[in-house]
């Protein structure tokens, strides 16, 4: 898989950096110099001018050759202070959103891959305003120290690729960043999770690499002409080769795969989609989290009812599988994937038609 470089030169930004990258690029300065400045930036989590164990005209120096990469554009905070989403204006004005998410043992973050998104989900507002670029490591890395900011005193020990974008098809940067994240910051790769709606050549080049990180998959369907329809890149690699890479994945990693479910009223929240589900998660021995579609203005069909995500769930466990109802968090404050940005934004959004469950697949898979 090739990966299209940005069209747009965008400037090296101060977590664009790894510790081999800032050493060279204070080759000038002793070595101490360089590790305070490394310890300001990937430890205490402060800008350049904020680095008190340097002189001051070194930190004015650094300010200007080590920028930020995010400004924040919109702060909004919901259910009761536990989440944080932020709209960030980049250097070149894209706009990107990230997620902090306090739990009552763990923070986790949500962080973008890409301005935009060239999947074209219809149900994702992120996937019906289109793709404009990649994000560079340092960005996606800067989401993470600015969420680890607002934290203060409890740890952001999770980190998920799961905002804006498809990480895989943006591996190479996608991947820096994961390291970094994990030799630089010093998270666990076991609390990284990588999620991507079906690529096949990145899950496998995921399966290759020396980190043992988490890989989620956004499934939606279980049978391919309906997964056509909701997630256009099965059209390219169905079902069958998609649950053949997993297996590769977790053979090599240890993994346990995640299979992330929108439910959408009357469309695949149905007894039908659970058994096919089921079979598909039983098969790779995979986990399910089940949410309830956030509702976007491009999309004509809504989340389904709570009652009907209890059921779906308890079908689910009655065929075997590994199933998690996962609640539904920040929807006051626009905190699903690509909502907040698309009320920021001025773009012709993708409006899907779904045939209707008569002309569907009524029976699972063999």
């Amino acid at each position: 898989m090739t990966e299209k470089p940005t069209s747009r030169q965008l400037p090296v930004t101060r977590y664009d950096h790894g510790r081999d990258e800032l050493t060279e690029l204070l080759g000038d300065l002793p070595k101490y110099r360089v590790e305070q400045v490394w310890q300001g930036l990937y430890k205490d989590l402060v800008s350049p001018d904020e680095i008190s164990t340097l002189p001051k005209n070194l930190r004015e120096e650094l300010r200007a050759s080590l920028p930020a990469a995010l400004r924040q554009d919109v702060r909004s905070v919901g259910d009761h202070g536990e989440t944080i989403k932020w709209l960030w204006r980049l250097t070149d004005d894209a706009l990107i959103e990230t997620v902090l998410m306090h739990y009552q043992k763990r923070s986790t973050v949500c962080i973008s891959s890409q301005v935009g998104c060239a999947m074209g989900c219809g149900f994702c507002a992120t996937g019906q305003m289109g793709f404009d670029r990649h994000l560079t490591a340092g960005e996606m890395v800067e989401q993470v120290i600015r969420a680890q900011q607002e934290a203060g005193d409890r740890r952001v020990s999770n980190v998920v690729f799961m905002g804006m974008g498809e990480p895989l098809a943006n591996f190479d940067r996608t991947w820096t960043a994961v390291e970094r994240l994990h030799g630089d910051l010093g998270l666990s790769a076991r609390h990284i999770t990588v999620s991507t709606v079906g690529m096949v050549p990145g899950i496998l080049r995921m399966a290759e690499e020396a980190l043992p990180v988490n890989l989620a998959v956004s499934l939606h369907a279980a049978n391919d002409d309906l997964r056509d329809e909701l997630v256009p890149i099965n059209q390219r690699w169905p079902l069958a080769e998609l649950a053949d890479a997993c297996r590769v994945h977790f053979d090599r990693t240890g993994r346990r795969l995640s299979l992330e479910w929108a439910l959408i009223a009357d469309v695949n929240d149905q007894p039908v989609d659970a058994q096919q589900l089921a079979s598909f998660a039983r098969s790779l021995g995979a986990h399910i989290n089940l949410i309830p579609l956030n509702p976007t203005p491009g999309w004509p069909s809504q989340g389904s009812s709570p009652e009907q995500v209890r059921k779906f769930a308890e079908h689910l466990t009655n065929l075997g599988a590994n199933a998690t109802i996962r609640r539904t968090r920040g929807t006051e404050i626009d905190a699903a994937c690509g909502q907040l940005r698309s009320t920021r934004i001025e773009r012709p959004r993708v409006a899907v038609d779904l045939p209707s469950r008569s002309e569907r697949p009524t029976n699972p898979p063999e």
